[in-house]
């Protein structure tokens, strides 16, 4: 049975994260924020590199939420980013789910100097993983996840940090930013976590409905033990998460499109031991979050390093043409 979960955490929203176990009774304090509320409260520089209590809720359970990390205005510039000029689009991959879905992706391994470039590398994104994380970070990709309406693909269980270990980092210091451009809720497939699974380690991770997905007898365990919610957003929200964090998504099966940015940071202490498909430490030149509006780069997108999927042994994904 779904209920409501109570939020006690600063600008909390009832109805933003559902329970989806009856033995979860409800979220704990600092999981859940609204930027401007928390601004006004712990100051302009906690909220931008993160506050205490923040990092309290990230490191207890695996993700914290903060609300209206783009504005309006912000929201509408990057949108003209991504759907524009097809700069971007023209490097999509095709992300099949095993079931008859689809789900397409773009990923590159730098920021770039885009407007994409400049929420990578922003304070109140890039900076407020550096403090959850502890640690001076640096970009390790940003991939743009697009599930249409009525086709969207779903992604199975999986801990992040179960592909990247592979990618040679011995440790899961790691963690993304996901920024929703569109709504995300239950019925469009929004991400499902599994609250304090970051706690349980690295799981084996094995091929599952044609994706690369976490044990599942070991899934259901962690479920029954900790309990999953369904975590909605609406646009301009970011789910901040970490690299051992249980999540999936679910088929979209609604008249709504699901788009998200998600931006994917490395501790510099981690540098992985081999190279790979993403980049080994790299320093991040962070910007002021001014410079998402100020930038006026739509289309240039040198330095960007777009995925070729002959190159990821971890991922399914094709070409689309």
């Amino acid at each position: 049975m779904r209920f409501l979960a109570l939020l006690r955490s600063a600008g909390r929203r009832t109805d933003s994260v559902r329970q989806a176990s009856r033995h979860l009774s409800a979220l704990p304090p600092w999981t859940d924020y609204h930027y401007g509320e928390v601004s006004s409260k712990f100051g302009k520089e906690s909220i931008t590199t993160g506050s205490r209590d923040m990092k309290k809720g990230f490191d207890e359970y695996g993700f914290v939420i903060l609300r209206k990390v783009l504005t309006h205005q912000e929201l509408a510039h990057v949108k003209q980013a991504l759907e524009g000029n097809g700069a971007i689009l023209k490097e999509s991959l095709v992300v099949d789910d095993g079931s008859g879905r689809e789900s397409r992706m773009c990923l590159w391994n730098h920021p770039g100097s885009d407007v994409t470039g400049m929420v990578g590398r922003s304070e109140k994104v890039a900076g407020t993983m550096q403090k959850l994380l502890g640690g001076e970070v640096y970009h390790y990709h940003t991939k743009l996840m697009m599930k249409e309406a009525f086709t969207g693909g779903a992604f199975v269980w999986h801990q992040d940090y179960g592909y990247w270990y592979q990618n040679g980092c011995l440790y899961p210091d790691m963690g993304t930013a996901f920024i929703a451009i569109d709504k995300c809720d239950e019925e469009n497939g929004c991400m499902q976590v599994i609250p304090g699974s970051n706690k349980i380690g690295r799981i084996d991770h094995y091929r599952v409905a044609g994706q690369t997905g976490a044990d599942e007898e070991r899934v259901e365990a962690v479920k029954e033990r900790l309990g999953e919610i369904y975590v909605d957003l609406d646009p301009g929200d970011c789910l901040f998460f970490h690299s051992l964090l249980l999540h999936k998504s679910n088929q979209n099966n609604s008249p709504k499109r699901r788009w998200a940015f998600l931006s994917a940071y490395n501790r510099s202490s981690n540098d992985p031991i081999k190279d790979h498909h993403h980049p080994r430490y790299t320093p991040l030149e962070k910007v002021p979050d001014s410079a998402i509006l100020e930038c006026q780069n739509f289309s240039d997108m040198t330095g960007k390093d777009f995925m070729d999927p002959s190159r990821d042994k971890t991922s399914s994904g094709r070409k689309t043409s």
